[in-house]
Parts: C-alpha cells; sequence; structure tokens
C-alpha cells in the first residue's frame, strides 16, 4: 500500500529561525528597507504596466486556446523546474485576461503590482476600495498550481465564504476549485473544503483545525512513519481523522489585524472540567476584593494594567483568608486569587471588553468589534468577571494544546498578505515575519481632506460638540460615519442623537448581524452610522446619488486608539476610488490612550492651558496625545516580541522532546 505523495507534506512545517540581534538584526532591518523600497516598488510597477498591456492581446485568444494556455502555465508551476518564473508575466496576463472573462473584472496595474508583491513575500498595503479580493486570487492561483495548499486567510466567515463564491469561476477557469471552512462546519465537511486548491478561512478556524489535527491519537510527525504504520496496521487509513493536508502557503487579507494585533493572544483547544473548589473560591474572594479600597489597599497602574497590593491591603487579606478553603490560604494563592478579582474590576468594562449575552460573559474583540462567544479568559479571569456581574460561574478548562498566531503564522513555508494599514509596523513586520511592506499606490488621486482635530477639556463636551456636528452634516445631507474604542460610548452617541431626532444605524459586536447591510447602505445621503470598529468589514461604502456634490463620506474619530492604523482603517472609509471626502479625530483630556501613555504632571500643565485657553494648547494636546500613541505602540511591539523570544527559548529547552507542533 502506497501512500498518497502529498500526504509527505500533511504535517510538514517550515522551521522558524530565531530573531536576528546586535549587528545582525541592523543588517537585517536594512534589508528589509531595501526590499521595501522605492527601487523594488518601481520595478513592480514597470512589470505590472507591460502584464496588464500583454493582458489586452490575450483579448484575441479562444476561449479554448486560452484554456490550454493556462493548462500549460499551471504544469510549468507545478513542475518547478529551473527559470518557471521566468513565465510569472505570462502567467499573470492570461489570469488577467481570465478574470474579465469569468469575473467582468479587468485588474487595474495596481492591482497586479499587489498580486506581484504577495507571490514574491511582501505585505502589499492597498486602500480601501482598491480591489484586494481580486488581487489575491493572482497569488492564491500561482501558488496552487504546485499542487500545494494555499490557504487566503481573511476576517471573518462571512468574507470567506462571499470571496470563495464570487472568485469560484476564476479558479474554475484556471484549472483550481476553491472552498472555505467557517465556524460551523463538521470535520467531514472541513476535509471535503481543506482538499479544494485554494482555501478561504480565517485565522481562527486554520489554527484551530491545525491544533486539533496535531491532537488526533497516534498521530506521527514523520511522513515515514505513517507509513510503516499503516502497512503494519491498514484500519490506520480509515481511523485518520485529520481536516488538513498541510500549510505551505498563506495569503492573508488584514494581515496587521492577524499578524499584529492578534499576534500573541494564544489559540487554545481545551476542554471544560469541573473544579467546584475554585467556582467557590471566586465567589469568596470577590467578595473580598470589594472590601478592599483603591489607594489605601492596593494600587492599580492603568497603562500595564498590573495592581499592587500596599502592606495594609496584604494586612486585609491575610485577615480574611480564613474565609478562604485550606488549599487558597498560602499567601501566594491568595493574592493570586484577590489580584485576579481585583483586575477584573480596574481594568475590564462591561460594553467594552465583553458584554451579557443569555446570562453569559461573551469577549469582544477589541480590534475588529466582534463578539468571540467560543473564547474564554484563562487563569480564572473569566469566572471573576462572572462572579462580578453576578452570574452563573462557568466550569474552568483544561488546556490540550495551545500556540500563538504569531509563532503559527511563521510555520508557513511562504507568507504574503495585504492590508489598508501597514507602514506604521513595516519593521515589525521584517522583523518578525520576514515581511516587506510595499506601498501600492491608488488607482486614482486620493483627495481626501483631513481637518484640524478639535480639543476639549473633558468627554461630555467631546460628546455634545460630536453630535452637534454629526446634527450639522446630517441637515446637510452629508452621510457620517462614526468611530467609537467601545459598545457603551456607541450606545451613548447614539442615545444623545436620537433625542435630537436623528436616526442612526449602530454597527458593533451586539449588533454585528446587520454588518454588510449597514455597511452599505452607510454612504446613503443623511445617513449617520456608529461602528466600534471598521477592521476587516470587508464591504465597501459607495456613495449614495448625489453625495458627491455635497462632500461625500464625513468620518469622525471619537477616540483615538493604541495603535495608529487602527485609526487609519476608520479614515481610510472615506475617499475610495477618488471620490471625495474628509475626516476628523476629536479628544479630551480624559482618553484612556491620555490616562494610560501621557504623564500625569503633563495633563494636569495640558488641562490648564485648556481651560484658560491658552493660545497653542490644543495643538500640544494633539502632539502629547501622538507621543502618547508612540509609547503605546512601542509597549505593545516589546510585549509582542518577549512572546516570541518565550517561544524560542522554550523550543530550544524542549527541543530534546521533539513535539509535534515542532514537526
Amino acid at each position: 500500500m502506497m501512500l498518497p505523495a502529498r500526504d509527505y507534506h500533511a504535517t510538514r512545517i517550515a522551521t522558524p529561525g530565531k530573531l536576528p540581534k546586535g549587528l545582525d538584526r541592523w543588517a537585517h532591518d536594512a534589508l528589509g528597507r531595501l526590499r521595501g523600497g522605492g527601487r523594488t516598488l518601481q520595478r513592480y510597477r514597470e512589470q505590472a504596466e507591460q502584464i496588464v498591456a500583454r493582458s489586452l492581446q490575450q483579448r484575441l485568444l479562444s476561449e479554448r486556446r486560452l484554456r490550454e494556455e493556462l493548462q500549460q502555465m499551471q504544469a510549468h508551476f507545478r513542475r518547478r523546474q529551473k527559470g518557471y518564473e521566468a513565465q510569472l508575466p505570462e502567467a499573470l496576463a492570461l489570469l488577467a485576461e481570465s478574470a474579465e472573462r469569468t469575473l467582468g473584472m479587468r485588474p487595474y496595474p495596481v492591482q497586479v503590482l499587489g498580486a506581484l508583491a504577495i507571490h514574491h513575500g511582501c505585505l502589499a498595503e492597498m486602500a480601501t476600495g482598491e480591489g484586494k479580493t481580486l488581487t489575491a486570487c493572482f497569488p492564491a492561483i500561482l501558488a496552487a498550481w504546485s499542487g500545494r495548499p494555499c490557504h487566503v486567510v481573511t476576517a471573518n466567515d462571512y468574507l470567506a465564504s462571499r470571496d470563495a463564491g464570487i472568485m469560484a469561476p476564476l479558479y474554475r477557469f484556471a484549472g483550481l476549485s476553491a472552498g472555505w471552512v467557517g465556524g460551523e462546519m463538521e470535520p467531514a465537511e472541513r476535509r471535503s473544503n481543506y482538499a479544494r486548491g485554494v482555501v478561504y478561512t480565517t485565522s481562527k478556524e486554520l489554527l484551530a483545525d491545525f491544533l486539533r489535527d496535531r491532537l488526533q491519537p497516534g498521530l506521527c510527525s514523520d511522513a515515514a512513519r505513517r507509513q510503516l504504520r499503516r502497512l503494519l496496521d491498514p484500519r490506520a487509513v480509515q481511523n485518520d481523522a485529520r481536516v488538513m493536508r498541510g500549510l505551505d502557503t498563506a495569503i492573508i487579507d488584514e494581515a496587521d489585524s492577524v499578524l499584529i494585533d492578534e499576534a500573541v493572544t494564544p489559540l487554545i483547544i481545551s476542554a471544560t472540567q469541573e473544579n467546584r473548589a475554585l467556582t467557590e473560591t471566586s465567589l469568596l474572594a470577590q467578595r473580598i476584593a470589594d472590601s478592599l479600597v483603591p489607594g489605601e489597599h492596593y494600587r492599580s497602574e492603568e497603562r500595564y494594567h498590573e495592581i499592587r497590593l500596599t502592606e495594609a491591603g496584604r494586612a486585609r487579606l491575610g485577615a480574611a483568608a480564613e474565609e478562604l478553603p485550606g488549599l487558597w490560604r498560602g499567601e501566594a494563592r491568595r493574592e493570586e486569587l484577590v489580584l485576579t478579582a481585583l483586575s477584573a474590576r480596574e481594568f475590564y468594562r462591561r460594553g467594552k471588553q465583553y458584554v451579557v449575552e443569555e446570562g453569559k460573559v461573551v469577549i469582544v474583540d477589541e480590534f475588529t468589534g466582534r463578539l468571540m462567544p467560543q473564547r474564554t479568559w484563562r487563569q480564572g479571569l473569566h469566572q471573576a468577571i462572572e462572579a462580578r456581574e453576578g452570574l452563573a460561574l462557568s466550569d474552568p478548562s483544561e488546556t490540550l494544546a495551545r500556540l500563538s498566531f504569531q509563532r503559527f503564522f511563521r510555520f508557513f513555508r511562504h507568507l504574503g498578505g495585504m492590508t489598508g494599514t501597514a507602514r506604521e509596523a513595516a519593521g515589525e513586520f521584517w522583523h518578525i515575519y520576514n515581511l516587506p511592506v510595499l506601498a501600492v499606490p491608488t488607482h486614482k488621486p486620493c483627495i481626501r481632506e483631513i481637518l484640524p482635530s478639535r480639543v476639549y477639556a473633558d468627554r461630555q463636551s467631546k460628546w455634545r460638540a460630536i453630535a452637534d456636528e454629526v446634527l450639522e452634516c446630517h441637515r446637510a445631507g452629508r452621510p457620517v460615519l462614526v468611530g467609537t474604542r467601545s459598545i457603551a460610548a456607541s450606545e451613548e452617541l447614539a442615545a444623545m442623537l436620537s433625542g435630537q431626532g436623528v436616526p442612526c444605524q449602530l454597527l458593533n459586536a451586539v449588533r454585528h448581524r446587520e454588518e454588510a447591510q449597514i455597511i452599505a447602505g452607510a454612504g446613503q445621503r443623511g445617513a449617520v452610522t456608529i461602528a466600534t470598529n471598521m477592521a476587516g468589514r470587508g464591504t465597501d461604502i459607495h456613495l449614495g446619488r448625489g453625495v458627491a456634490e455635497l462632500g461625500g463620506l464625513h468620518v469622525i474619530v471619537s477616540e483615538r486608539h493604541e495603535a495608529g492604523r487602527i485609526d487609519r482603517q476608520l479614515i481610510g472609509r472615506c475617499s475610495r476610488q477618488g471620490e471625495p471626502g474628509s475626516a476628523r479625530s476629536y479628544i479630551s483630556m480624559d482618553d484612556e490612550l491620555l490616562r494610560r501613555f501621557a504623564p500625569r504632571p503633563a495633563r494636569r500643565l495640558l488641562a490648564r492651558a485648556l481651560a484658560e485657553n491658552r493660545p497653542g494648547a490644543a495643538a500640544l494636546v494633539e502632539k502629547t496625545l501622538a507621543l502618547a500613541q508612540q509609547a503605546a505602540q512601542r509597549l505593545a511591539f516589546r510585549q509582542r516580541e518577549t512572546v516570541l523570544q518565550t517561544d524560542d527559548w522554550l523550543s530550544d529547552a524542549l527541543s530534546f522532546a521533539r513535539s509535534e507542533v515542532e514537526g
């Protein structure tokens, strides 16, 4: 009995190298700047223009001849004989003509430029509305022609299903099949879709299936050992429950969200385990935490989300320890319990980090604004928040397997991607993933107007001013998109506007089901849309009739994020494809970014300057906010780098064990 040839690649993964240090890092960073520089962009731009010109000549080919040319090209890329890359321009020209015939879409030169960048292992920064869905198809086809697995990673199940369906005719014409994998699929359906040439899915589903496959009983990471086992036991073929056929190429949409924002979040495969002792103790810890007074018994550090007990707090906790079960009376264990309960009280807000639905705590993804019903916080935090909300406590989970997205995506032999906002994190993309960032120009010049920011002493004044500007635009007929940082803020603004007779659409984690319809209507005359986040929404905002003459879509940034990229994602929703549009940011002295990352003395001085209407006070506040944002981004990068260094250290320390994940 012979093993299928592709099974040899089923558990084969690239071994990620260690991060460069010292002079090696300096040289490595210089190489990244060179690969993402103007010369590379100019070379790809010239090639793209030549490819588009060549594709226009392919119009003369009959459909039968075009198919034959594609079949020959597929054979070249599958065999990968020396010099096969010289066929790349001709292959892309054929695919451009095929897209016109199957989808009615002829790619612009900038889309071909983006495809070239992704194929060559770059991250293409492409503005909203520039056609990233079609751009991703071309490098996906080139990768899938090799016969190896190709995954296109999208922001959510809806986009995975939509894009796979829309692009299926092009894939079929190119001799491939397209599938998609979503959260509700059963293993048999997953296996069937993973067998396709190009598979659309989300990062969470891809990593979860990778880990579940590794947990299969008796799975060997070595193909030769698997073949020997199957020869000795023919039933092993029937009992193979793996759904994936391996890792090779990943093309990631909204790459900054996946590779940066969610990078160090581990995906955990777990099983619930009844633990009454921990459940009861969490309730007691919540009661003890409620008796502690901030400033007297503990101090909180908002920047790092840390809490430290004072001597008085430790004494109070020691006196209250008699209430705890014997196992938890030890000093270290009781402090851990109460600190977790205090963290739940100080740093986790309903309507921001989580919502309560049907009596359960559901985590909200801060970067995408979506609910994550299958996720729970670890180490008793989830139970501490449930106790704080007065809900029935869930059973804690036992971890079976875990892996961070950051480490997982370094397992791929070939990685590429695209996003609208990458240049702020260009150094990190190169340092961690060896992905140079290439800024692809827009098809038409961007005429977006960035209006001066407005600064206020407190959030109440800021929200009143935002409501006034929304009302002014609404009366003029201009559509408005307001970005907020939390569900609570979006609900508060909606209530203010409703009180003034302004109808608005809410797009947040609680109201996500109508997402596509809400976004599609956000550019209509007089529309007012309030969204917690616009990353990975996947639907463009098209202007309604007569809206362009009024100035186009107006975007309001109600509060800056720690990552400037997220603010830029929101602003990028206006002025797509050369349309008119404008954007304005609002700032208040009690914004979270200033509270966490600006020194307290500086905040006091700025607040006094604003109160006294000193000249230049608002500009100084905006500059301080920019510095605070930079500090937040540096801290987040150091945290991600530390996690990766820890992964490398553990890999070295446990190398003798040769874990299944390491292959």
